[in-house]
């Protein structure tokens, strides 16, 4: 027998009981609202046995559409019934792939082969024919094949295109096929019960993509679409995606005069301009100060480097094709740097290494260039050229998982400072079955273990997928979400076995042995780009005192009060305040306006009783409230913003 728990509820069952029966009897309240079930941070179907989980004693969590394990399984069903119903209106064609995915124009999308163009006049047909196969309530059925059953199986349905990813699938893995009415599909699940869980649905636009992303490949149409439980769902997410496009990055780096990009100098590549670099320099010397105070020592690395360092990593050939091509010097290949981590081990193998130089951190906001297909680029938030927050511990194994639970920490504390509440992280374990996974199972799993046991320690909440691993470790992301709900893979850290045997990193022991130190790679803070681009469209462009470009703009009413504005400027200016004074030649109003639309936290208004009286009538930009300062006073207010780094509320 199987002991289950669910939530405060327990029971006994045969362990091919499924998991629907076992949510029926011990939370009956939630049977309609479940997706899935969870045990041991994995996703299953409800119809899957108990056995699956393989365990005597399990702890389960219901999945519904309040987690996001059970928007992804109710996602991905609803790609099976986009697929479905294109596959009625469409019998000629062909089905590639259908993933959930976190940005985009849609939550899902089906990549499909076509002749007959899907273009929008389409839409309504398709949405109906979608409803039609929900009210039909088609079951779900789960099938294991053999690979030459499932090819058979796809050839006699037409479709070449799944007969080609069930050849390219690992020997031995398990192939398994989702039904529901005449529809079958290739898929690792887990879904919905039945399609008449689904709900509305909402195309947003097609596009075209090629086989496996690669250029070369033939290009397919790729539906997007949207789904919820119900139509108010529907209706707020539709509202939130109105104030994504007030707050698009690319639209406000523009309007604030932040960054811009030139075709003379190529897609990908940013140009700050002076507004934004000082956001960037902010965000930067904040971090080099944070890291200093943890014990971090700065390095500085070249761009460039022989392409001898990139075998070593074994970065060649693995990873070549996100590399900049070679460029060729003194009879030899050199490589622009797509990352730091070589340089740095590097610098800790140049000399002998004692136990007492462990835990060695070493920090550089280097700069790094990757070529990202030019399809994929997009503002600030996929770039071909980067500066990274990064930095690299050496530690011994026994102080591994206090290291990486004290980057964990940093990640928190940068983000309560920014107001940054909705995050979580994602543990990318390595597939066996995967060969792009170098080094031996004895490596991987004691790496695997030290990261989890850090990661359980925190407290935070993550999930797990069971590949995505950097090809020489396991690797943690942290996905945070904007304040209208967008989420980003804000930056990545990996406790690395690897690395450090390639580069035959060692250091003397208090016993006199040579011992291997463990990798920390880290990066709180990602790149600039990216994580200037997620704070635009979080703050919506208005930044924080501490970090906005322009602190504090005086508007003088007129000519006669230029004389006493211009002390006032001088005397911020000399206090380390950034401020401007904007000269009378427009009309106040029009001044006014330019400085909101800026969103400069505060406006000094000069007038007569300001000159006479000595004193600023100030507007804060983020309450709306204007009131009466003596200068001493408004200084004070002001630096203590920027001390405390405080974030004030934007009035409703």
């Amino acid at each position: 027998m199987v002991q289950v728990h669910i939530g405060d509820t327990q029971g006994e069952f045969a362990p091919e009981t499924p998991f629907a029966e076992v949510v029926e009897k011990l939370a009956p309240a939630l049977r309609k609202a479940a997706l899935g079930i969870e045990v041991e941070k994995k996703s299953y179907d409800l119809s899957r046995p108990l056995s699956v989980a393989g365990s005597n004693h399990i702890a389960a969590r219901i999945l519904t559409f309040d987690d996001e394990a059970g928007k992804e399984i109710f996602w991905h069903s609803s790609a099976h019934a986009l697929a479905q119903a294109l596959k009625r209106l469409y019998p000629q064609i062909q089905l590639e792939d259908g993933p959930v995915v976190k940005n985009g124009p849609g939550f899902f999308f089906y990549d499909v082969l076509l002749e007959e163009k899907i273009n929008e006049e389409a839409f309504d047909k398709i949405e109906s024919e979608i409803q039609k196969v929900i009210r039909e309530n088609h079951k779900v059925v789960r099938h294991v094949m053999e690979r030459k059953d499932a090819v058979a199986k796809f050839k006699a349905m037409g479709e070449d295109l799944k007969v080609g990813i069930i050849e390219r699938l690992p020997e031995g893995g398990e192939i398994s096929i989702y039904e529901q009415g005449e529809f079958a599909d290739l898929c690792r699940g887990p879904h919905v019960p039945s399609t008449g869980k689904l709900g509305v649905f909402k195309l947003t636009t097609v596009a075209g993509a090629y086989i496996g992303g690669k250029a070369e490949n033939q290009m397919l149409q790729r539906v997007y679409a949207v789904s919820f439980p119900d139509k108010r769902l529907m209706a707020e997410h539709f509202k939130r995606l109105e104030e994504a496009k007030k707050r698009d990055h690319r639209r406000l780096g523009h309007e604030l005069e932040l960054f811009t990009t030139s075709e003379d100098i190529g897609p990908g590549l940013i140009l700050w301009l002076p507004r934004g670099n000082i956001v960037k320099e902010e965000i930067e010397a904040w971090a080099k100060t944070t890291e200093a105070a943890h014990g971090y020592q700065r390095v500085t690395t070249p761009l460039v480097t022989k392409e001898k360092l990139f075998y070593t990593s074994e970065h060649l050939p693995h990873y070549m094709e996100s590399m900049f091509p070679p460029m060729q010097m003194d009879n030899e290949n050199y490589y622009i740097k797509p990352m730091n981590c070589p340089f740095h081990h590097t610098i800790f193998g140049h000399r002998p290494r004692s136990y007492r130089e462990l835990p060695l951190r070493m920090a550089e906001y280097g700069t790094c260039h990757r070529y990202e297909d030019s399809g994929a680029l997009m503002g600030l938030m996929r770039v071909r050229a980067m500066q990274m927050n990064d930095a690299h511990i050496y530690c011994t194994e026994e102080q591994a998982v206090a290291e990486f639970k004290a980057v964990i920490k940093l990640h928190e504390y940068y983000y309560n400072a920014l107001n940054i509440a909705d995050y979580h992280m994602v543990l990318s374990l390595r597939n066996p079955a995967n060969k792009k996974y170098h080094g031996d199972i004895e490596m991987w799993d004691k790496a695997e273990a030290l990261t989890r046991q850090a990661m359980e320690e925190s407290g935070v909440e993550y999930i797990v997928e069971n590949d995505g691993a950097a090809f020489y470790g396991p690797k943690m992301d942290f996905q945070i979400k904007s304040s209208i709900g967008r989420e980003f893979t804000s930056s990545t850290c990996q406790l690395d076995l690897f690395m450090p045997m390639k580069f035959d990193l060692k250091y003397v022991d208090k016993d006199g042995t040579m011992k291997r130190p463990v990798c920390i790679h880290r990066s709180p803070l990602g790149t600039h780009e990216r994580f200037v681009g997620f704070l635009i469209e979080h703050f919506a462009g208005a930044f924080p005192t501490w970090l906005a470009p322009e602190q504090v703009r005086i508007l003088p009413v007129s000519g006669a009060h230029l004389d006493y504005a211009g002390k006032l400027e001088q005397s911020l200016r000399a206090a380390g305040i950034r401020v401007n004074l904007e000269e009378p030649e427009e009309s106040l109003g029009k001044r006014i306006r330019t400085a909101e639309k800026m969103k400069v936290p505060y406006m000094l208004v000069i007038g007569d009783k300001e000159v006479s009286g000595g004193v600023l009538n100030a507007r804060n930009y983020f309450t709306g409230e204007q009131r009466e300062f003596s200068q001493d006073e408004f200084l004070k207010t002001v630096q203590e913003e920027i001390r405390t780094k405080k974030i004030i509320e934007m009035a409703k």
